[in-house]
């Protein structure tokens, strides 16, 4: 793993050690989506001083016209040479905070929202929430239509997976950029795949999930194929999700576990768990924010749309993996939910108010649903409580406009942008004719 710089001195010699020529500035916007523009290496000193200036006007969801000036302030533990750049006069990235032209974080900067919900939970006594996401994406011939490059399934390793000489290089990157790569496999649909990287801070680990993207995109292109995060690419296949491991440390210690409780969790964990299934229908237009998110979560694909818990059952929107004795700090739960296009910043700032708030609040965690909920009839699901997720983003944003949660989490300035936002796509969308819509009235009606 290469080393972590720590100061602006640490940058300089890694740059003049490894001949950095220009060095990127990356931000997100409000969606997610990477923003960036280069500095030569000379003027870091510039830059580690007083930031660099930019027109967040031009950024999406950011600040309107007359309020346009921003500040990108790099952060100097982010630094990391891009594996991909050329060997001589290389180029390396470094992740930034948006500060407004007074020096205060702007309240609109997906980083500085993260950074609030950090502030909020050392508040209340805990050290660390940890955040283990999994992402899985697929890989196309192109990016203007979905060929898949084979027919190979879960776990699969034979001339079926096209791509496992892709993904092994796509490892070996994220490695290089300083993410410890645990697991990497053929995911279930044709040409689908998962490169899993160790859990680390909610922080490092959005920064990390923006990264990964980006890589995986760029080791595709290299290989002239398109690799997409899209949540539902193929109709009739598996889509692509993110699930998300949580927990909560504590003066080093696993907050969630309790080993004389007979799921092994703690009083914290049961109320951290209960805020994620009572506020999950009003977070779901941040962790899946786009129109296809939900043709991916529907019924009959493996992707959760019932909110309850379980230890073992997989179509229960969160999970909680089996204890195993001596691995009490990898007490954690699972979300499964989220899809690998949202804005990781966002989501996590979300996922820890809303467990924060079970915990301040005493949420009661319901008894685990351990049935295959997906074989429960409408009626029976309503007869043990169980919700299900909105089925449309129409539906999931006007239950983020009202929902506290989400205002508090996000703020009024970024909310009201990111409603806005949602809801001119979801427009958009419902009033376009589909090709399905031709086939099936065209002729009959």
């Amino acid at each position: 793993m290469p080393e972590t710089p720590r100061t602006p001195e640490d940058i300089k010699r890694l740059v003049a050690e490894h001949d950095i020529r220009f060095v990127r500035m990356w931000f997100t916007d409000i969606l997610g989506r990477l923003k960036s523009f280069s500095v030569n290496a000379s003027d870091l000193d510039d830059a580690f001083e007083g930031g660099m200036g930019f027109d967040g006007s031009s950024i999406t969801g950011f600040n309107a016209v007359e309020e346009s000036d921003m500040i990108a302030m790099p952060d100097p533990s982010t630094f990391a040479l891009l594996p991909w750049s050329p060997k001589d006069e290389g180029v390396a990235r470094i992740f930034c905070d948006v500060r407004t032209p007074e020096g205060t974080p702007y309240e609109g900067d997906p980083r500085y929202i993260l950074k609030r919900a950090i502030k909020r939970m050392e508040g209340m006594g805990f050290d660390a929430f940890n955040v283990g996401p999994e992402l899985e994406y697929y890989l196309f011939k192109s990016s203007r239509e979905p060929e898949v490059l084979d027919e190979g399934g879960y776990f699969d390793l034979t001339a079926l997976d096209a791509g496992s000489d892709v993904r092994r290089e796509t490892a070996l990157a994220l490695e290089a950029l300083g993410m410890k790569v645990e697991y990497s496999h053929h995911e279930g649909g044709p040409s689908q795949h998962e490169i899993d990287i160790r859990y680390s801070d909610a922080l490092k680990m959005a920064d990390d999930c923006m990264t990964y993207r980006l890589t995986v995109k760029e080791i595709a292109m290299q290989h002239g194929w398109h690799a997409t995060f899209m949540p539902k690419p193929l109709t009739g296949e598996n889509g692509s999700g993110m699930h998300t491991h949580l927990s909560l440390f504590k003066d080093g210690k696993n907050a969630f576990y309790d080993a004389n409780d007979r799921y092994y969790l703690s009083d914290v964990g049961k109320a951290f768990i209960a805020g994620q299934l009572r506020h999950a229908r009003e977070m779901s237009a941040v962790y899946a924010q786009w129109v296809n998110s939900y043709k991916r979560l529907a019924p009959g694909y493996e992707a959760p749309v019932y909110v309850a818990w379980s230890r073992r059952n997989r179509s229960a929107l969160v999970r909680v993996p089996n204890y195993h004795p001596g691995s009490e700090q990898a007490t954690r739960m699972e979300l499964r939910c989220p899809d690998p296009g949202c804005n990781p910043y966002l989501t996590f700032a979300l996922l820890l108010h809303a467990g924060l708030d079970g915990i301040e609040k005493g949420y009661e965690l319901p008894e685990p649903m351990e049935r295959n909920l997906y074989h429960l009839s409408p009626d029976d699901r309503r007869r043990l409580g169980i919700e299900q997720l909105p089925e449309t983003l129409g539906e999931a944003v006007e239950l983020a406009a009202e929902s506290e949660l989400v205002l508090k989490a996000l703020g009024e300035h970024t909310l009201d942008r990111f409603v806005e936002i949602k809801r001119e796509e979801w427009e958009d969308y419902r009033v376009q004719v589909t090709q399905w819509e031709l086939d099936r009235y065209l002729p009959v009606l």
